[in-house]
């Protein structure tokens, strides 16, 4: 190697200059939650968010928003926070109850969360007929019968107090706690719903749910 000192013209070339090693940082992947209550829906998910937000701040980042809002007023205001967001969501799931609404409107929310899905964000009709409580159950058991969700509600209860938990309420903020040793129950349970709901729409699937699919997603961060 030359022992002569390097030429003035030479020091502004680029392959004089020293290497400096750079890290690139790595954006964490954005999920949004939008879901239809304001209670019961925040606090399961918003749990699951405490843990991956705390545990995985640079791989997966979660937030919830609960609206009070149903249906198709629910997609668009999704799509709007989406939109209008700088993380950039490489998810968006919009979980709702079917209730009583027009079956044309948990139909049509399916369809727009698949029409309006892009490269860059995907939209998931998180959807449960008749309402999130039938998720709770299936992490006890099995069920197939087409019953009103009111009927849910002391189902719950008699599972709950059998753990010590107390009665069910629409309000309960543990229920992720309570939940989470049956998680795969749960999912096993709603897959099998899904069999049973092969090729039929939302409104038609009852019962039924997708949070499985959420859930799934979310599980290996749990």
């Amino acid at each position: 190697m030359s022992l002569k000192p390097l030429k003035k013209s030479d020091l502004s070339k680029n392959w004089m200059q020293p290497r400096i090693d750079r890290r690139k940082s790595l954006q964490p992947e954005y999920h949004l939650i939008v879901t239809e209550g304001t209670d019961t829906e925040p606090s399961y998910f918003g749990a699951m968010k405490e843990i991956i937000n705390k545990s995985y701040p640079d791989r997966i980042q979660l937030v919830v928003q609960g609206m009070g809002d149903n249906t198709l007023s629910l997609f668009q205001k999704a799509r709007r926070l989406a939109e209008s967001s700088a993380n950039g969501y490489k998810h968006v799931w919009i979980v709702y109850d079917t209730d009583d609404f027009l079956a044309e409107h948990i139909d049509e929310t399916a369809r727009l969360c698949e029409k309006e899905s892009s490269e860059e964000t995907t939209y998931h009709a998180i959807w449960s007929n008749q309402c999130i409580e039938l998720w709770f159950l299936l992490h006890f058991s099995y069920l197939q019968s087409d019953l009103h969700r009111k009927t849910y509600w002391p189902k719950l209860t008699e599972q709950l107090v059998s753990l010590g938990k107390g009665k069910y309420s629409k309000n309960r903020q543990d229920m992720y706690e309570i939940l989470y040793p049956f998680m795969n129950t749960a999912i096993s349970n709603a897959e099998k719903l899904d069999r049973v709901n092969s090729g039929k729409l939302p409104s038609a699937s009852a019962p039924g749910t997708k949070v499985h699919l959420l859930v799934k997603k979310l599980k290996p961060y749990l």
